[in-house]
């Protein structure tokens, strides 16, 4: 079998290609991590901050509307203008999601490739 004796000078090149798929791994996952430990940071800084101007905004609507009749208005407005928020940022949220790009893309392609290069190399060696 033609393979068999292709095997030891192919050695050298699969070894290359399994140590060139460890450093693309240990790129991609290093870039992961930083991706989220970014996206977590900002995501907390802004929640927190956000947070606290809506409490700020809230208690200031609700004692200037205190004494008044339109104390249950403002409350029902502030609860819809929430809901509203809660939607949208789930639809840019969903937005964010889609336009990442997916992990161990890069080895994927990486992969396809070689084995398109792997099929051409095994027809060859069996004519």
């Amino acid at each position: 079998m033609d393979l068999l004796r292709a095997l030891p000078a192919a050695a050298p090149v699969l070894a290359r290609h399994v140590g060139g798929y460890a450093e693309l791994l240990s790129e991609e996952l290093a870039r992961a991590q930083r991706e989220l430990v970014a996206r977590i940071a900002v995501n907390l800084m802004i929640g927190v901050s956000f947070g606290f101007a809506l409490a700020m905004l809230c208690l200031g609507v609700l004692a200037r509307t205190w004494d008044t009749p339109y104390r249950i208005t403002a409350i029902a407005w502030l609860g819809g203008t929430f809901l509203l928020l809660a939607f949208l940022g789930s639809f840019v949220r969903s937005r964010i999601v889609r336009a990442q790009a997916p992990l161990f893309g890069s080895i994927k392609d990486e992969w396809r490739q070689d084995r398109i290069a792997l099929e051409r190399i095994l027809s060859v060696n069996a004519d």
